[in-house]
């Protein structure tokens, strides 16, 4: 089903209505651009949608949280999208106030493709920063074997793969490697663009999935959906409670869990290293980022109006695609966000 949805476009979410008598009705056309992280479950949301309002058209340009933020700024678009949260200053260079608006969670996971090796890797989080700061090379690294004792580890030099295009799954990645390495946090830092020590680059999740898939005795971090569209293997991570957990819905929504209890009113809160024995330590919210005082009433209304219904019926359909819905509180609270659109 995944590979089904990562084929074509998402123009394909919505052809213009015919009326009773024939003729064409008015369409809405609403456009947003963004992150990659959430594509497979935005293309099935607008697709879902179009059925129920056949006057809307969605188009989507998935580009990647850093430029969905920037087209959001500018205004050429209806709506963005970002696995980031804005900072203060990004909101402050917005014309008009932005709302972060939830929509589902996801975990990002540490994918490889080392040939001969069947059993998932185990990976502390100490060996995921010294792979990506460059200071582990090879697969039979001593940092690697002793958490996967009886996995028969190559003598090959590992091969890094980054994304490289501004990316809000970056920026869940690198907020990760931050928290876990201050030598990460010191040389490399967060956000969704950094220096990598090392490393090839792909544009997109689906970029690097790919070039991980082709790159014999590579690794790279992906969304858990492109992962599983491309047959690659993923780490179990070392967590900060010191138990090895695999990235799935039910670990990430372990991972919200204490966030949730507290968010905040602008849900501006990072997921990544989480307490808790359950809790997958690279997870994150994706936000679509919406003006409250809408230019166009008339085209803001059908916004709201997919936006309550996402709330209400799409987070039924996350769960397939591997996302995790929004917690029952979280969710209340973005529907009263969501009624102060105008």
């Amino acid at each position: 089903m995944l590979r089904r949805l990562f084929k074509g476009t998402l123009a394909l979410a919505a052809l213009a209505a015919l009326s009773t008598t024939g003729i064409a009705s008015a369409e809405t056309l609403i456009n947003g651009a963004g992150a990659t992280f959430p594509y497979p479950l935005y293309s099935k949301w607008f697709a879902e949608y179009a059925k129920i309002d056949k006057t809307v058209k969605f188009n989507y340009q998935s580009i990647g949280s850093g430029g969905g933020i920037k087209q959001i700024t500018a205004q050429t678009v209806d709506f963005g999208a970002s696995d980031k949260f804005l900072s203060d200053e990004e909101l402050k260079a917005a014309p008009g106030k932005l709302l972060h608006i939830p929509t589902v969670m996801g975990a990002v996971v540490v994918t490889y493709n080392v040939p001969g090796v069947t059993k998932p890797l185990r990976l502390s989080s100490e060996a995921v920063a010294a792979i990506f700061l460059g200071k582990t090379l090879s697969w039979n690294d001593p940092l690697i074997v002793r958490d996967n004792p009886g996995v028969n580890l190559p003598k090959k030099p590992i091969i890094v793969v980054h994304r490289s295009d501004g990316s809000g799954t970056t920026s869940i990645f690198t907020d990760f490697l931050s928290g876990v390495s201050s030598d990460w946090s010191k040389k490399v830092g967060k956000g969704t663009s950094v220096k990598w020590p090392v490393g090839l680059g792909g544009k997109g999740n689906e970029g690097v999935a790919g070039q991980v898939r082709t790159t014999p005795y590579s690794v790279g971090y992906v969304e858990l959906a492109y992962a599983y569209e491309n047959k690659l293997p993923f780490a179990v991570i070392k967590n900060q409670s010191g138990a090895f957990v695999e990235p799935s819905i039910e670990s990430t929504t372990a991972a919200a869990a204490g966030a949730a209890k507290a968010m905040p009113a602008d849900y501006r809160v990072s997921l990544v290293n989480q307490p808790g024995k359950n809790a997958y330590p690279i997870v994150g919210f994706t936000w679509l980022l919406v003006y409250q005082d809408q230019k166009d009433k008339a085209k803001g209304k059908k916004l709201v109006e997919f936006l309550n219904w996402e709330l209400r019926e799409g987070q039924k359909m996350a769960g397939k695609l591997l996302y995790a819905p929004l917690p029952a509180n979280v969710a209340k609270m973005v529907a009263k966000t969501i009624q102060t659109i105008k």
